[in-house]
């Protein structure tokens, strides 16, 4: 008869190549923002002072991280960074930045992330001039 442990042993294994796959979803979709973000002035002005640096979400208290976990990124726009995570939900991504936003976003191609990238910044000016916007929710 299985104990508990190896119950919980089973079921890591189990879901191990589900969570490969949903771990490089979320890393694909934060590196394409990351490029958004580089491009988010238009053609041919792209942004040099962004970067992206992956980081551990203090939400996740497993490892590894189950289904459905938060994946995580600080992103540096010049002199401001801010810190993205995202996780799957269903067909789409479900995000939260800064102290307070979130968004939906069930686009990933160039065009979907540029208009996320840059309502992001509009945000994030908003929260730097003291002037939050009211909706706080990106799509």
């Amino acid at each position: 008869m299985p104990t508990d442990f190896d119950l919980l042993q089973a079921a890591v294994r189990a879901a191990a190549e589900r969570r490969a796959s949903e771990v490089r979803a979320c890393e694909a979709f934060l590196n394409a923002l990351y490029q958004a973000f580089r491009h988010a002035n238009g053609p041919g002005l792209p942004l040099n002072n962004v970067s992206l640096d992956w980081a551990d979400d203090p939400e996740n208290r497993m490892r590894p991280v189950p289904l459905g976990g938060w994946h995580a990124a600080w992103f540096r726009l010049g002199v401001c960074e801010v810190y993205i995570r995202v996780r799957r939900d269903g067909g789409r991504f479900v995000g939260e930045y800064g102290p307070r936003a979130s968004f939906g976003q069930e686009g990933t191609g160039e065009e979907a992330l540029l208009i996320l990238a840059r309502q992001i910044l509009r945000e994030l000016v908003a929260e730097q001039e003291g002037r939050w916007a009211e909706r706080g929710t990106v799509n």
